[in-house]
This record gives structure tokens, C-alpha cells and sequence, in this order.
């Protein structure tokens, strides 16, 4: 079983790293960014079979290690 974890900075969060991609993209010459968010995207193969079960483990990585919960949010997809 896979798990797709997608990790963003929560709203109102300031984001340097988005920031600066959007002005490197204006210098490129890709008008009209008003603004990127940047996150991660980690995969993980697990061994469970259930999927409910797969998901609530998955959730506890994040609110462990995977994800600032002060600053970030996450979603979880089981495939």
C-alpha cells in the first residue's frame, strides 16, 4: 500500500521560499504569478492492507515528525 503526503505551509504563514520563485519567474518573464506556496510531497510504502488503518498511522507520522503542525497542514492519500 502507498501513501501520498502533501505538506503546506497553513495560510497566513509567510513563505520565503514561494516568494522567491515567483520573483525568479517575473525575471523570467512569467507575468501575471501573483504568488506561490511552496511544500513538499512525501511518498512512503507501507505494508498494511487496510486502509483505514494505513491512514490513521500515516496521520500520527505527520503530527510526529512529517509536518510542523504550528505551522503547516497536510493531507493523506492512500492508494
Amino acid at each position: 500500500m502507498k501513501a501520498r503526503v502533501h505538506v503546506m505551509l497553513k495560510d497566513g504563514v509567510l513563505d520565503p521560499q514561494g516568494e522567491a520563485v515567483r520573483h525568479a519567474l517575473g525575471s523570467l518573464g512569467f507575468e501575471g504569478v501573483e504568488s506561490v506556496r511552496q511544500g513538499k510531497v512525501i511518498e512512503l510504502d507501507l505494508t498494511a492492507t487496510d486502509a483505514k488503518a494505513a491512514e490513521a498511522e500515516v496521520k500520527r507520522m505527520c503530527d510526529k515528525l512529517l509536518a510542523n503542525t504550528v505551522i503547516e497542514k497536510y493531507t493523506v492519500e492512500i492508494a
